[in-house]
C-alpha cells in the first residue's frame, strides 16, 4: 500500500519499521517539529523523524494540519491509508478523509478505557489488571473510532517503560496483520459504557505521596519509570525511586522506619530497591546507603 505514516516518540518506531519491512511504500512521514533539547537547547528531531531520515524517507514536520496547504499536500500523496501512532497533533476531518481507506491509529489501551494522551501510565496508576493495544479507525472524536483489532496483556508489576515497549511491538505486528487483509478486520464500534480519559501526565503527579497506601505509592513508582521518575525530597535533596517492594509493616506516613530505608505509607510501607540521587546515576538502594546513611525516624520533606 501507499502509506502516510504519522508518529513522534519512540513508541511509534516499531510500527514504522514493520511497515517498511512488510514492503509497503511510505510516501511521507509526518512528525512533530524539532524541539529544543539537551544542555545546549538546540533543536532536536523527534525519534520518528530521526528514524525516518535514517530509512531515507521523506519527512514533514508541520506545526498544524489545519491549513489548506497541508490538506492539499496530503491529498497530493494519493495514499491508500494513513497509519498514526502517538503523533500528537489533531487530524482534522479534511485530513481523515484524504487517504482511500482513511486513517488507522495504534492506541495503547483497551478502548474505550483510557482514551487520550497517557493510557499506559493511567492504567498502571489505576491498578488495572490488564491493558493492550488496539487498531482503531480514526474519526473526529478523541479516540472514539471503531476498532479493527485488539491485543491484550497483563500489567502485573511492569513499569510504564516495560509496558510501552511491549505495546509498541505488539501494535506494530497487529497493524501489519490488519493491512495485509483489511477486509478481515471490519471496524466494530466501541462500547458506550466504561469510557475513561487518560489525561496528560503533569510533572507534579510524579512527586510521591506517602499519605496514600503502599500499593498506590508503588504504582506511582512504576507509572513514572522511566519518565519523569517518581521522587520525594529528603533534606532538600530530590531522590527518585525507580523500583520498590511493598511491605506490610506500617508507621507514621512519610517516615523512614529502619536502616534499610523502609518508608511508611498510609497503609503498609515500601522499600525502594533502585534509586537515583540528584546528579547521579541509578543505583541499588544498598549501594546508596553505604555513603548516605539515613537514621530511622527521619521524615521525608513535606510537599
Amino acid at each position: 500500500m501507499r502509506i502516510i505514516f504519522m508518529g513522534t516518540p519512540d513508541f511509534a518506531i516499531p510500527t514504522l519499521d514493520a511497515l517498511v519491512e512488510a514492503g509497503h511504500q511510505i510516501v511521507a512521514v509526518f512528525s512533530q517539529p524539532p524541539r529544543p533539547a539537551g544542555r545546549g537547547k538546540a533543536d532536536r528531531p523527534s525519534p520518528v523523524h530521526a528514524r525516518a531520515e535514517a530509512l531515507g524517507l521523506r519527512v514533514r514536520t508541520p506545526v498544524s494540519l489545519r491549513g489548506e496547504g497541508e490538506v492539499a499536500a496530503i491529498s497530493a500523496l494519493q495514499a491508500d491509508v494513513a497509519v498514526v501512532a502517538a503523533y500528537g497533533l489533531i487530524l482534522p476531518k479534511a485530513v481523515l478523509a484524504r487517504p482511500r481507506l482513511g486513517c488507522l491509529n495504534v492506541h495503547g489501551s483497551l478502548l474505550p478505557r483510557w482514551r487520550g494522551a497517557a493510557p499506559v501510565q493511567r492504567a498502571i496508576l489505576a491498578g488495572d489488571d490488564e491493558t493492550g493495544v488496539m487498531i482503531m479507525q480514526m474519526e473526529a472524536g478523541l479516540d472514539t473510532g471503531p476498532v479493527r483489532a485488539a491485543w491484550r496483556t497483563p500489567i502485573a508489576n511492569k513499569t510504564a517503560g516495560d509496558l510501552t515497549e511491549e505495546l509498541a511491538q505488539a501494535g506494530a505486528k497487529l497493524m501489519v496483520e490488519v493491512l495485509a487483509d483489511i477486509e478481515s478486520f471490519p471496524p466494530e464500534p466501541q462500547p458506550e459504557e466504561g469510557i475513561t480519559y487518560a489525561a496528560k501526565i503533569e510533572k507534579a503527579e510524579s512527586r510521591l505521596d506517602f499519605s496514600r497506601t503502599a500499593i498506590e505509592v508503588e504504582r506511582q513508582v512504576r507509572a513514572f519509570n522511566p519518565m519523569p521518575g517518581a521522587w520525594f525530597s529528603l533534606g532538600g535533596e530530590r531522590i527518585k525511586i525507580l523500583a520498590a517492594d511493598i511491605l506490610s509493616e506500617s508507621g507514621p506516613a512519610g517516615t523512614i522506619t529502619d536502616e534499610d530505608f523502609r518508608i511508611a505509607c498510609a497503609n503498609g510501607s515500601i522499600r525502594p530497591t533502585l534509586v537515583q540521587r540528584a546528579g547521579k546515576g541509578a543505583m541499588a538502594t544498598v549501594d546508596m546507603l553505604r555513603g548516605f546513611s539515613i537514621a530511622p525516624g527521619t521524615s521525608v520533606d513535606p510537599a
